[in-house]
């Protein structure tokens, strides 16, 4: 199993979110009178586009869905982006990818700009060839058009060089939406069944490290 492109989501993949995403929800649904207390409910929150999940699990129109997504970038933007880490040996295998001459390239449901400062704060950017995210306005938020972006961006035309590695059923499903193969890492939010289409399971990141490389 030997890749050109190596496209990865963020959440859940690169880094863990759990506390900021879970937060920055917590603080959005405060502004509409409901308060979660155990940020495990949350968590499917993590990987999907927030408008179409707070329509899913809190029944907002769409008009409350846009404005719960601006209460909840409220507190992301400066404070819950942080409160976040990588999960060890994602630094390494990055490393490792580029030196074996491959090309690391995020995907991400996140905006472009949120997905930027993150790489940079966990000196991660150095190692991705292109970032790939929606935008502020709503724009690109689904998996399958955020890796149409890269792979029209980097001018990719043989997809068969290109993997998608993520945690979520919207990782495969997307990549699956154009033409593309993936791992599902079972160490982010997503479980074994959920990931059931994906090409290749990877339990930890050693494991991902061995399939990748």
């Amino acid at each position: 199993m030997k890749y050109r492109y190596i496209f990865f989501d963020l959440d859940g993949t690169l880094t863990d979110p759990g506390l900021g995403i879970t937060n920055s929800v917590q603080y959005a649904l405060r502004q509409f009178g409901i308060d979660v207390q155990d940020r495990r409910e949350l968590y499917p929150f993590i990987g999907p586009p927030l408008s179409e999940s707070f329509v899913k699990f809190y029944g907002f129109t769409e008009e409350q869905a846009q404005e719960a997504v601006t209460q909840y970038r409220v507190y992301f933007a400066d404070t819950g982006i942080f409160e976040n880490s990588v999960y060890p040996g994602i630094p390494e295998l990055l490393k490792a990818l580029n030196d074996a001459g491959m090309r690391p390239v995020l995907a991400t449901s996140k905006p472009a700009v949120f997905a930027e400062r993150i790489l940079e704060h966990f000196d991660l950017k150095k190692f991705f060839h292109f970032v790939s995210g929606s935008e502020l306005n709503g724009a690109r938020v689904e998996k399958a058009d955020v890796i149409r972006f890269a792979l029209d961006a980097l001018s990719i035309t043989d997809l068969s060089e290109v993997i998608m590695v993520g945690d979520r059923c919207f990782d495969v499903e997307g990549a699956a939406a154009c033409g593309l193969p993936a791992i599902g890492v079972l160490y982010g939010y997503g479980d074994e069944e959920e990931l059931r289409n994906a090409a290749a399971i990877a339990k930890t990141v050693a494991d991902l490290r061995e399939l990748l490389l």
